[in-house]
């Protein structure tokens, strides 16, 4: 959405029409929220707005096919190393060679995913925030293998589509998420310890801290699953470090299929 509303080119892939159907209705909608701020006056010009945004993407399930005249390729699939790595060693195949390759992962090494193409040069991260239409920050990842063009590219890229870049290097949870998790994880086990109700630590960050919410109403929205398998990850590259270590009461919920917001009942229930 935001690359298409800023005049690229964008070629959205996905696994059914039927997923890619719901995915423009989605930006459509946004785009129509954003046009009602953007274009409080002038509905006209806010209509034409969403038009011409809606012209620039076009949707496809076949990322091979569509591949071959790109510039940029940012991958934005499930969580998981290995279908990452298939996903991108397939396209290495198939893409021009001045092509970029990105990951919009937050808790995989880049290294890894860069590894399974030949362009480890012309491969970095970027990773938005949600929503992305609303949230000014992407972290630009460089690994040691990327290049400085690319890495100048992505930045470029970034500031292009109206976001404000931070890089940072290849390290577990970039800056944001290595900061955010560990504090998400330090609340649980403040609760599980009985030390506050999570409804007073949420309350307590959100007005001592000025956050815009609390750290279990966070967990919630993100996902208690996406939430363990970032945790289970670093815990397992660093057995030793006390942050990373994985909290009991969060196995328990995603056992019992509590996830949060996604499934109606997370540490809050959801109507």
């Amino acid at each position: 959405q935001v690359a298409a509303a800023t005049g690229h080119t964008v070629v959205l892939v996905d696994q059914s029409d039927e997923i890619l159907k719901k995915s423009t209705k989605g930006i459509e909608e946004s785009l129509k929220r954003v046009t009602k701020k953007k274009f409080a006056d002038k509905p006209e010009a806010g209509a034409e707005f969403v038009e011409k945004t809606l012209k620039n993407i076009t949707t496809s399930t076949d990322a091979v096919a569509v591949v071959h005249s790109t510039d940029l390729v940012i991958e934005a699939i499930v969580e998981n190393q290995e279908i990452k790595n298939e996903l991108f060693k397939r396209l290495d195949k198939f893409a021009p060679e001045h092509t970029i390759f990105t990951s919009n992962t937050s808790s995989l090494q880049i290294t890894q995913l860069a590894n399974s193409t030949t362009r480890q040069d012309r491969f970095g991260g970027l990773h938005f925030f949600n929503p992305v239409p609303v949230m000014k920050l992407v972290e630009v990842i460089k690994t040691p293998m990327t290049s400085q063009k690319t890495y100048e590219s992505l930045m470029d890229f970034s500031k292009a589509v109206g976001k404000s870049p931070v890089s940072c290097k290849d390290t577990p949870g970039f800056i944001v998420n290595r900061l955010l998790v560990p504090y998400m994880m330090e609340a649980v086990r403040l609760f599980e310890r009985g030390d506050a109700s999570k409804e007073d630590i949420d309350v307590a960050m959100k007005l001592g801290a000025g956050y815009p919410m609390g750290p279990f109403e966070l967990l919630d929205y993100v996902g208690l699953d996406t939430s363990k398998y970032i945790i289970d990850g670093w815990h397992a590259l660093e057995p030793n470090n006390p942050l990373f270590a994985p909290s009991p009461l969060l196995n328990k919920l995603v056992e019992e299929k509590k996830l949060g917001k996604k499934t109606g009942e997370g540490f809050y229930k959801y109507k």
